[in-house]
């Protein structure tokens, strides 16, 4: 798949109008779903231009979830406050069983929200990254069957091995039994985010680890191993781990035709 779709005029101009429409959001407090536009298919060639432009409007667009990211855990822990002052105001009877329900249904939500607007930071972050280090993979040679190659911030592995999104689950096992925890994964194939961005990553698993991490380097180490296909990218901005992740499976910087 090559990336000489990558970027488009006619999505930065989406961009630049969903980040606006943030902001006003965020100053009504009232967002409950955030979303980018979808762009529209082009076949027009990417210039350094168009890459910086992308990456300002997405750093806007991460800077107005982070705003509005705080005013949604400030209204979860006051809902936090009333769930524990009416399970106290229940328990002494003062308030009826249906009241505290309401309150802890009102928190659910609170949370929910939290958690939305957390996951389009991480995969705004993830954009920024991959937009970022863009250029420089335009720049290299396609690598051969089996081919490791490590340069600057990017990281590139050709694994000869089949790979499917519904093998994940494999690599999750593994990541379990090693650190006893859960393989924190940011995007799963293809996702709502990577439909408006045109990219293809219907067979492709993003997982939020630095690579130069302990963990990061145990995941790559198990995909070489095990002959997986995978991109790992130490940041998104030179001098912050902003962004770092493994992407595995092949590169999905190609619009979809769709």
């Amino acid at each position: 798949m090559g990336p000489s779709r990558f970027l488009i005029p006619q999505f930065i101009a989406l961009l630049l109008f969903a980040g606006s429409t943030l902001a006003q959001q965020e100053k009504e407090q009232s967002a409950t779903r955030l979303s980018l536009p979808e762009p529209a298919a082009s076949t027009e060639v990417a210039s350094p231009q168009l890459g910086a432009d992308l990456i300002k409007t997405l750093t806007a667009y991460r800077v107005s979830l982070e705003k509005l990211l705080q005013i949604y855990q400030q209204e979860f822990k006051k809902k936090v406050g009333v769930v524990q002052e009416r399970r106290d105001l229940y328990e002494k009877g003062y308030v009826s069983r249906l009241e505290l329900d309401q309150s802890q249904r009102e928190l659910a939500g609170a949370e929910a929200k939290v958690r939305e607007v957390e996951q389009k930071i991480a995969e705004t972050k993830t954009a920024i990254t991959e937009t970022t280090i863009f250029e420089e993979l335009l720049r290299l040679p396609p690598l051969r069957a089996g081919e490791y190659t490590e340069r600057g911030g990017l990281i590139r592995y050709n694994g000869k091995a089949p790979w499917s999104v519904a093998d994940t689950g494999k690599i999750q096992k593994f990541f379990a039994k090693k650190f006893g925890r859960v393989l924190p994964i940011s995007a799963l194939g293809q996702t709502p985010f990577h439909d408006r961005m045109k990219f293809d990553h219907r067979d492709a698993v993003d997982v939020a680890l630095h690579p130069d991490s302990s963990e990061g380097r145990a995941l790559m180490a198990h995909l070489r191993q095990a002959g997986i296909p995978y991109m790992a990218f130490r940041n998104g901005v030179p001098g912050s781990a902003s962004g770092a992740h493994i992407h595995i499976g092949r590169p999905s910087l190609r619009f979809n035709s769709q």
